[in-house]
């Protein structure tokens, strides 16, 4: 009778997974030069998370519990404005340090976007985070509160994060993103 898989290990390669995968990326991912990084065997990598594809989903997983849980320790830290809010959640994702966040946030939204059944579920949950919490922070203290203004705050920091991860301007999104916080403060007063 084979031996269960040991769940404080499984959790410490699903910790390294997760690194390694923010830093190289989802595309071209095999499991031979991922188990050599890690000083494992492709075999051991297979008996704790039972094949490659439940070994991306919860490296998916991993990486979005752990953007949420830095989101919402951004978004909680103080009581904020709504522009200070906006301005300090683009201070935090658009970071040098969080790249590697977003970069693998937009290969798993393209992928699903391109009709990858194994990502669309990720992508919607990646999404939907961001959209929980901002609706939960733009909807405090007003009753009624619309839930379309956090999803237009979360196309305008993807789009901007996008073109700044692809363009390295940073300097240029943050003035646009600026703009966008004018207008909308504009439009509440």
């Amino acid at each position: 009778m084979a031996r269960p898989p040991d769940p404080r290990r499984r959790a410490r390669t699903l910790t390294a997974v997760t690194d390694y995968v923010l830093e190289h990326g989802l595309a071209g991912l095999s499991l031979r030069p991922l188990a050599e990084a890690l000083g494992t065997s492709t075999r051991m990598l297979l008996y704790d998370f039972g094949s490659k594809e439940a070994l991306i989903l919860a490296v998916l997983a991993e990486a979005r519990r752990r953007e949420s849980a830095l989101l919402a320790e951004a978004a909680a830290s103080r009581e904020i404005s709504r522009a200070d809010l906006i301005r300090a959640v683009w201070g935090w994702a658009s970071a040098p340090e969080r790249s590697r966040f977003m970069r693998l946030f937009f290969e798993v939204y393209v992928q699903s976007v391109s009709g990858s059944p194994e990502y669309s579920e990720q992508a919607r949950a990646m999404v939907t985070d961001w959209l929980t919490q901002f609706a939960r922070v733009f909807s405090a203290g007003a009753p009624g509160a619309d839930p379309a203004e956090a999803t237009l705050l979360i196309a305008v920091l993807r789009g901007l994060l996008l073109d700044q991860l692809s363009t390295g301007d940073t300097a240029r999104t943050t003035r646009a993103l600026e703009r966008f916080v004018r207008l909308l403060s504009d439009v509440h007063g």
